[in-house]
């Protein structure tokens, strides 16, 4: 099959650090061209692929000072995917709502991947007007907000099976990862490991955007006894930091379309602790690869528990449910199905 992936220019496609929606581009992408598939990335220039790269941009543009505009940029990559449409079977756009109203009036069918959180009040209108283009969903909690949308598939991210593996350790602490914001709540990990006793590990970035949040509401809370912050880590460390882990903490306050860190503990063999909210009750399998609390105080009570559960059993159900060549078949299934709906039918005439 003739695929073309296309991905947002912010980031490169795997990112330099922080950048989830690109590395699971650049996993899907990885997998589809091993199951033997042409497949086409457009991306920025300093993306990494065995696929063939189409540089839409020299750099990514979050590390490129000479971009004022990136809305240009991505209007341009959308035209010159639409002038080249006729050479591929399927386009699979992951550019939020950006591409519906131009190739809904072509022929080569296309899907999005919607990544992002879907409950704001702007996403209303634009899924009352555009009901037609084909989405997929990364949760089935992610369509809630929108039912009216054309939903036609969920598919659950995955990991490349050997990119985060159990490492020898004895897990000791609690640990928090991934990005620190509003909405992920670092400052109820830290109060759940004050209340349990339990040290906690912050392997944590910060956005420009949130730095007055850091500076004002988080940085304080860092010089409590039992709290060390290490800031952002890239993949060779994250086995290592996961597999000493007792659990990993996420206190989230928002309603989450997926959630890499808990799929990438889940390949270290590390329980999850999650609040539920959003996704976290289709990833966290409660009672088995982790345990889904209501708030603080019972994910206090459930760190007690933690030893009733298997680590080996965790990275098995990992293999079984997150890995990016499922990630990958699955996203076949839809790409076959959209194609099969369009495909002209053979049309007998009578003598």
């Amino acid at each position: 099959m003739r695929i073309a992936q296309i991905a947002p220019l912010t980031e490169a496609v795997p990112p330099t650090l922080y950048g989830g929606t690109e590395r699971v581009i650049s996993w899907l992408t990885e997998e589809l061209v091993g199951l033997g598939h042409d497949v086409t990335l457009f991306a920025s220039g300093d993306s990494v692929t065995n696929a063939k790269l189409e540089a839409v941009w020299p750099k990514a543009l979050r590390l490129d000072g000479t971009v004022r505009d990136p809305n240009a940029l991505h209007m341009m990559m959308i035209e010159q995917v639409y002038q080249r449409a006729d050479e591929f079977d399927i386009l699979h756009f992951h550019l939020d709502y950006y591409p519906f109203s131009l190739f809904s009036r072509q022929s080569i069918p296309f899907i999005t991947t919607l990544h992002g959180r879907l409950d704001l009040p702007e996403h209303q209108p634009v899924f009352q007007t555009f009901d037609t283009p084909p989405v997929v969903s990364i949760s089935n909690s992610q369509r809630r907000p929108v039912p009216g949308a054309n939903w036609v598939g969920t598919v659950y991210h995955g990991l490349p099976a050997d990119l985060l593996e159990p490492k020898p350790a004895t897990p000791s602490y609690l640990a928090f990862l991934g990005r620190i914001s509003p909405e992920k709540r670092c400052d109820l990990a830290i109060e759940i490991s004050r209340r349990s006793g339990v040290p906690l590990k912050i392997a944590a970035k910060v956005d420009r955007s949130d730095q007055d949040y850091f500076d004002e509401q988080i940085r304080p809370l860092l010089d409590q006894p039992g709290i060390e912050f290490t800031g952002e880590i890239g993949d060779d460390k994250k086995a290592e930091f996961l597999s000493g882990a007792l659990a990993l903490l996420v206190p989230i306050d928002w309603p989450e379309p997926f959630g890499l860190v808990m799929i990438e503990a889940m390949a270290c063999g590390t329980p999850v602790i999650a609040f539920n909210r959003g996704s976290v009750p289709e990833i966290v399998e409660d009672g088995v690869t982790g345990f889904v609390v209501e708030d603080t105080t019972s994910a206090v009570g459930e760190i007690r528990h933690l030893e009733k559960l298997s680590r080996s059993t965790i990275r098995q159900r990992f293999e079984e449910r997150f890995t990016a060549r499922r990630m990958a078949e699955n996203y076949l299934e839809v790409y076959e199905d959209i194609v099969g709906a369009v495909r002209p039918r053979p049309y007998l005439v009578k003598a």
